[in-house]
């Protein structure tokens, strides 16, 4: 484990191990070395790391979040929030604070972006651009008790499907059945929220205050997000909950982030975070 891992940790409150406390590689269980190694030095497994209400897996590289399903029917606006907050318009709540989510991703290797933004491109500020949010993709599952009551780990993309549009319903099509049908993404960008000053003491994050933890549309705080633009129109949202293989509302699951990018050959995506972009504090594109 490296120095600026375990200095990062200490400083964040209720950060444990699955196995123990950290401790430096060869501080624990490791045999006394009776010679030269007779190999190339190989560095020791990270052990899981824990914070309210989630799990980092260094060795199969993902972060497994407490979540539980609080929608079955209806248009999308996330796929996951904050408690309190917009449960009538995502699939689950997570039970993990949005910052310790984007701690997990930083440790795992992951490089956060920025939400959509505008931009003056003017003195005056009176013409603007819209700049699309970036970040590196990190894949979307659900894991959750499939129907002989093993643990599955499923797509993201299997739980959302096209609106259905008014004139779909007046010819009584099924647009999420219908050949050539666009399917939702499982890839979604780590945007990173917004740091923002709120009168005295420190910037807030803002996907704390808004609960936007995964957003379908764009509202320019969110944690992570779809590429490019969403409109929030309600005449312009095109997802719906599919809720064929989704447990009843209440039912907890885990909601499993894994990010793409691979760990950095020297230092395993250990001393990452010191080099990662902070959260921006830059205008936001849409509402908050």
């Amino acid at each position: 484990m490296s120095r600026k891992l375990l200095i990062l940790l200490t400083l964040l409150p209720n950060v444990g191990c699955g196995s123990g406390p950290l401790q430096p590689p060869g501080a624990a269980g490791a045999a006394p070395s009776s010679g030269p190694a007779s190999g190339p030095a190989t560095r020791p497994a990270h052990r899981d790391a824990t914070l309210p209400g989630l799990v980092i897996d260094f060795q199969q590289r993902y972060v497994d979040v407490e979540s539980t399903v609080c929608l079955r029917q209806g248009l999308l606006e996330l796929i996951a929030c904050t408690k309190g907050t917009k449960e009538h318009e995502s699939i689950v709540v997570v039970h993990a604070r949005p910052m310790h989510i984007h701690l997990a991703l930083l440790l795992l290797g992951a490089k956060n972006g920025s939400p959509a933004m505008r931009r003056p491109t003017n003195e005056d500020g009176t013409q603007w651009i819209d700049v699309p949010p970036s970040g590196d993709p990190v894949d979307v599952s659900l894991v959750l008790k499939s129907k002989d009551g093993k643990l599955v780990e499923r797509p993201i993309s299997d739980f959302v499907a096209p609106a259905r549009k008014e004139t779909d319903k007046e010819v009584g099509a099924k647009s999420d059945n219908a050949a050539g049908a666009p399917k939702f993404p499982r890839t979604f960008l780590f945007a990173g929220s917004l740091l923002r000053q709120q009168g005295p003491g420190p910037r807030r994050y803002l996907s704390e205050l808004s609960g936007n933890v995964i957003s379908v549309v764009t509202f320019g705080d969110e944690l992570l997000c779809l590429p490019d633009i969403q409109s929030q129109d309600d005449d312009s949202l095109a997802w719906q909950v599919d809720a064929t293989d989704l447990p009843a509302i209440g039912t907890k699951v885990t909601l499993r982030l894994r990010p793409r990018r691979p760990p950095d050959a020297r230092t395993d995506g250990a001393d990452r975070p010191s080099s990662v972009r902070k959260p921006s504090s830059g205008p936001a594109a849409g509402r908050e």
